[in-house]
């Protein structure tokens, strides 16, 4: 009885290992379709989920390379010290202030870029490479230039104002004039990547919406406000996505023009974040820190996508 057991179920597996073979040879839509997301999926786990998950995890503990002791579990008491550090308000509210100032001022000078690059020239490579060349240098280079420029004794800037009859500015001896200065910088170095997006998106733009408007009577302005605006909306949110995620985690140009000085006035909380983790080697502390800009990134990407849905 054993026997014809055995011999009657062996056809049984044998069949179930063909219908296996066949799925994985013949897969249907929805298994091909895991198939060839799981490598990008695991990949992004690895690089991603992993590391930020990992952060999260040492943001509870009291880790510190300096002190000799053993990381202990201190739950939320770096988040705690937050709420009593005058540096991190600082710098927070100085982040803050740089997103709100130079993601519009880049989105306004990127605008006005993209659509000088956009008109009819005879050869539009010159004006198109003119784009790429802030956007491909280094934002630490940037700021080393724009440090030289700024300069209160042979900079660029204060030599003009002399020529003009003004008066030559110290820019980095006091907190307003500096962070003006990097402002500016930023605004010119993120300026061509919000170009270089709006104009991908007025080549998307049919040029029969505006001879059917050049028809009706419309003029250049009207135009602009009714058809160029418009299409450019979907385009304009995804800029302004990246420019203020990357605004938010500011760090070259502010380091390598004043170090945050004077004092920390122009310090950024990635500059404060880096001081605790590369200096202090409060890893505890600095990673409580990093959780706090990687949420606000967060919450600034949901509104993004929030409006995109609502627009859609």
């Amino acid at each position: 009885m054993a026997t014809v057991s055995r011999t009657s179920a062996a056809p049984v597996r044998s069949e179930g290992a063909t219908r296996w073979w066949v799925r994985l040879l013949d897969p249907s839509e929805r298994t091909l379709a895991v198939l060839l997301l799981m490598p990008a999926a695991l990949l992004l786990a690895l690089i991603i989920v992993y590391p930020v998950c990992r952060l999260i995890w040492t943001s509870f503990f009291n880790l510190s390379l300096t002190s000799g002791l053993p990381a202990s579990f201190v739950g939320l008491e770096n988040y705690a010290l937050m709420l009593d550090d005058p540096v991190f308000w600082e710098t927070t509210w100085n982040t803050v202030l740089i997103t709100l100032i130079t993601v519009p001022g880049a989105l306004v000078v990127g605008l006005a870029l993209a659509l000088m690059a956009n008109l009819p020239f005879r050869r539009k490579w010159p004006v198109r490479l003119s784009l790429l060349i802030p956007w491909a240098l280094p934002l630490a280079f940037a700021g080393l230039i724009f440090a030289w420029f700024f300069h209160s004794e042979y900079g660029v800037v204060n030599d003009v104002l002399r020529r003009l009859g003004f008066e030559g500015v110290i820019w980095f001896n006091s907190a307003n004039w500096a962070f003006a200065a990097i402002c500016l910088t930023i605004i010119w170095k993120t300026s061509s990547f919000m170009a270089l997006i709006i104009l991908a998106g007025l080549q998307t733009i049919p040029r029969s919406l505006y001879e059917a408007a050049s028809v009706d009577g419309a003029g250049r302005v009207r135009q602009f406000f009714e058809i160029t605006l418009p299409l450019l909306k979907p385009a304009i949110v995804v800029a302004l996505i990246f420019r203020t995620i990357t605004a938010l985690q500011t760090f070259d140009i502010p380091f390598t023009m004043t170090r945050g000085g004077p004092g920390t006035s122009t310090a950024t909380l990635a500059m404060y974040i880096h001081q605790n983790t590369v200096d202090f080697l409060d890893l505890g502390y600095g990673s409580a820190l990093a959780v706090v800009m990687f949420a606000l990134s967060m919450c600034v990407t949901v509104v993004y996508l929030r409006m995109i849905r609502a627009r859609g």
